[in-house]
Parts: C-alpha cells; sequence; structure tokens
C-alpha cells in the first residue's frame, strides 16, 4: 500500500518510511538479504557461497511518478527502468540493480557483476542469453561467461538449460504486486524492494 495508507496499528508513516530509507541508504537490506540468504543454502544441503551466477534483465514500465533512470528499451518496445539480476542455481537473487532501460544489457553486466565475487568468492562462472555475447560483457564480468544460446534448428517453446532458473525468478518477482510493474518514484526503493 502507500506509505500514508499503512495500518493503525503501524507507527506513523514518516517513521516507518524514515527507517525504510535509511535502511535503503546504509545497506542494511542488502545485509539482511544476503544473511536470509546465506542460511536457505545451507538449509538446502549447499555451501554459503554459490559456483555458478546466472545473470539477465527484465525492462519493466514505470509508473507515472518516476523520476530519473527512466528510458526506453527498443528491443522490447518499452519506456521505464530495466532491473539486471544475478541469481544462483536455486533462483536466489546474489545481487541486483535497477537502471534506466535505455542502457543495453551488456553494458549493464558491468553494474550487476560489480563486486559479486567480494560477495561471493567461489563464483566459477557466469551463464547468459545472447544479449551478453562478445568483448564488453566479458570484459567486464570477474569471470568467464558463458553463452546459452537458441538453437535456430529449434520449433516452438525449448527450455534452455540453466537460463530458465532465472527466468522463474523474474516471475517470482512479477508475482508480488509492487514489483509486477515499476511503480516506484526513484529506482533506488525499486532495488531495495527486490532485495526484501
Amino acid at each position: 500500500c502507500q506509505w500514508d495508507m499503512l495500518p493503525g496499528d503501524f507507527p506513523p508513516w514518516q517513521t516507518v518510511y524514515g527507517y525504510f530509507r535509511d535502511w535503503r541508504r546504509n545497506g542494511t537490506w542488502e545485509h539482511i538479504h544476503d544473511a536470509l540468504y546465506r542460511d536457505v543454502r545451507v538449509l538446502e544441503g549447499r555451501e554459503e557461497s554459490p559456483t555458478l551466477a546466472i545473470i539477465d534483465a527484465q525492462s519493466t514500465k514505470t509508473g507515472p511518478d518516476a523520476r530519473g533512470d527512466v528510458g526506453f528499451d527498443a528491443g522490447k518496445n518499452v519506456k521505464g527502468r530495466k532491473r539486471h539480476i544475478v541469481v544462483d542455481i536455486l533462483g536466489m537473487i546474489l545481487k541486483a540493480e535497477v537502471h534506466s532501460a535505455g542502457i543495453q544489457d551488456r553494458d549493464g553486466a558491468a553494474l550487476a557483476l560489480d563486486k559479486i565475487t567480494a560477495r561471493f568468492p567461489f563464483i566459477e562462472k557466469v551463464v547468459a542469453d545472447g544479449a551478453y555475447a562478445g568483448p564488453i560483457a566479458q570484459s567486464n564480468s570477474p569471470r568467464p561467461v558463458e553463452i546459452v544460446k537458441r538453437s535456430d534448428q529449434a520449433k516452438g517453446f525449448v527450455v534452455l538449460p540453466k537460463r530458465w532458473i532465472v527466468e522463474r525468478t523474474f516471475a517470482w518477482l512479477g508475482i508480488n504486486r509492487r514489483l509486477s510493474k515499476d511503480f516506484e518514484r526513484f529506482s533506488e526503493t525499486a532495488l531495495a524492494f527486490i532485495y526484501t
């Protein structure tokens, strides 16, 4: 709901939003996310740090109040913002970035993969689609990039190895009403809601 429409048993909306904004700015949401992420990996019987990362981007329309970081993605014919996410083999988010939809995927990869190995040092490989092919994405990645392309001979819908995992994560985000479209005024707020 809107901040000023919080239920009466909450503190004043200005206080709640103040904490949300402060935690967004000082990285608390990311720290909470990383701690919970590691716990879930252990519960699933895996190591805390993944060895494989999968990257993709999704262009989303913005609401009428969006300020800054709004652009046009000519490939998808969408005016709005682009969400770059990096996920592990379970589909859980390792890192996310929100930026103008006018930024190409290969250039946005630099933002999404920046310092990812500092947080998750055991990543050995990054899997991506054809939009990340070429020297720009490879030079911006701290690990080798494996491109999974569609087969020209395949007809109809074909599940691509490893690529379906990141697409499923985008579907999970889309189930959340607040993330089905980018309703946020600022891209930093949209990013915080992805981590929460």
